[in-house]
């Protein structure tokens, strides 16, 4: 009894007031019910529901794109995790579902392109879109899917918060409101650490992905794909739609492999290359994929984004970190240290790769420097206009490409004496910018045996597959 009436204090504390209920009520935004956010430490956030009706566990993590949410939602890479977004209000555009991301054929336990992540909190969200693509609102999809959402929450207040504290684990509700039970349900919620996430997001068996499947609601904006030329086996650790069309676009005919698919199985096919997706959850938790790509390289040309790039990375010995906050946005600068260019890229990681640890520089090929920077920031090389190269034990030598030049993280590196290379970014613009576009053309120029397969006018191919590129 003494708990229930605890539980009616701390409902109303989360509740508006009776006035704002029935004000809100009377617009088109609707009174969802009372919601709460409460973080691993104690933070707590009170708001009104905006999706389904539920409790949800996961890393609270923040993205700072101004468009793209139906993008972000969709993508399995956030699995596990609760999404805040930054920009101040979401879904004023609504909802067209041929945008989904999810690549995810279906299964028993989840329907199919159906979102992996476990919730999502915005300032304030629109129920009312105008556009003319728009088939259904955010909140409504978001109930749709079983997703909880919460609005009304101080994202700004939440963002520096995360920022100065670092990511960390949260619950979202809108049935439980006393803090002691939230904390109890909190506690018993895994970490993001040490989970293979990726076995919940990948395809159970081969399929194939061509042109055929390419959406034709897209055509409107979308130039034809390049006729088929390669045959490449992709390695699904929760794979982006928008990567698989990216692909297509530049020549090539897929084959999608569950992320376990033994190295032999694959090279059995005889493919001119092999793609590794991106994904969700702790890179030294998916062994059963990078153990695999330690056989795949040097005998088949390689190409990794995001996880696929840890993948490739953990393959050559590396070390990974968990990044503070992690970097999930469209606006993130990278400077692309062969061809001096800056890109602006989409992102979405909270795990990065130690570039030192793939072994020792090589002074000759590093500027005449031995010593890798002590503070581990790899703008060290920006400044001095360096793509350092290190001698690694399994692979020979490996090029540092990109950087992150918010933080100094490793953003991309290079086999130089085995056909592989990676980046830790989306070069898809689903959604974000087409900076990267050129790391598709790269790819193929890879398959194709140009030893310079990465020396591209990356200004000119950003606006490769787009229907005004022509204009």
């Amino acid at each position: 009894m003494e708990l229930r009436t605890t539980v009616g204090i701390e409902t109303r504390k989360a509740a508006p007031s009776e006035l704002a209920q029935r004000i809100i009520s009377q617009t088109s935004k609707g009174y969802r019910g009372p919601a709460i956010l409460m973080l691993e430490d104690g933070t707590v956030f009170y708001g009104r529901a905006c999706g389904a009706q539920g409790t949800a566990t996961g890393e609270v993590c923040f993205n700072t794109s101004l468009e793209g949410y139906y993008e972000v939602f969709t993508d399995p890479s956030y699995a596990g995790q609760i999404v805040t977004m930054t920009y101040p209000q979401i879904g004023n555009y609504g909802i067209d579902p041929a945008d989904v991301q999810s690549a995810f054929p279906g299964s028993s336990e989840r329907g199919a392109n159906t979102p992996a992540l476990r919730g999502v909190v915005v300032h304030d969200m629109c129920a009312a879109p105008s556009n003319w693509r728009s088939q259904v609102s955010v909140p409504d999809y978001l109930e749709q899917m079983g997703i909880v959402g919460i609005e009304g929450v101080d994202t700004r207040a939440l963002v520096r918060h995360l920022r100065d504290h670092g990511a960390q684990k949260g619950i979202i509700s809108t049935e439980v409101f006393g803090i002691a039970e939230l904390v109890e349900l909190l506690d018993a919620a895994p970490s993001l650490v040490g989970q293979n996430l990726v076995r919940t997001v990948s395809c159970a068996e081969a399929h194939p992905y061509t042109a055929a499947d390419l959406p034709a609601a897209h055509d409107f904006a979308s130039s034809a794909p390049a006729e088929p030329r390669y045959r490449v086996t992709v390695y699904d650790c929760g794979i982006k739609r928008g990567i698989l069309e990216g692909l297509v676009r530049v020549g090539c005919e897929l084959t999608v492999v569950p992320w376990d698919t033994p190295a032999e199985e694959v090279l059995a096919g005889n493919p001119d290359g092999v793609f590794l997706s991106n994904g969700p959850g702790d890179p030294d938790a998916v062994e059963e994929t990078y153990s695999q790509v330690r056989e795949l390289i040097g005998r088949v040309p390689l190409f990794g984004i995001c996880l696929g790039h840890q993948m490739i990375s953990l393959a050559c010995g590396a070390q990974m970190e968990k990044l503070k906050f992690g970097h999930r946005g469209g606006n993130q600068p990278v400077m692309n240290l062969i061809s001096r260019r800056v890109e602006i890229t989409a992102q979405n990681h909270g795990f990065g790769l130690v570039f030192p640890s793939l072994g020792a520089l090589v002074p000759e090929l590093s500027g005449g420097l031995a010593e890798h920077p002590a503070n581990g920031d790899l703008r060290f090389w920006v400044e001095r206009g360096v793509a350092p190269v290190v001698e690694n034990e399994r692979f020979g030598r490996i090029r540092l490409t990109h950087v992150n030049l918010n933080d100094g993280t490793a953003e991309g590196i290079q086999l130089l004496d085995r056909p592989a290379f990676c980046v830790q970014y989306h070069p898809e613009a689903a959604p974000g910018p087409t900076d990267a576009h050129y790391l598709f053309t790269a790819f193929a120029r890879l398959m194709d045996g140009d030893p310079d397969y990465l020396n591209i006018d990356i200004a000119k191919d950003r606006l490769a597959g787009w229907t005004f590129a022509a204009e």
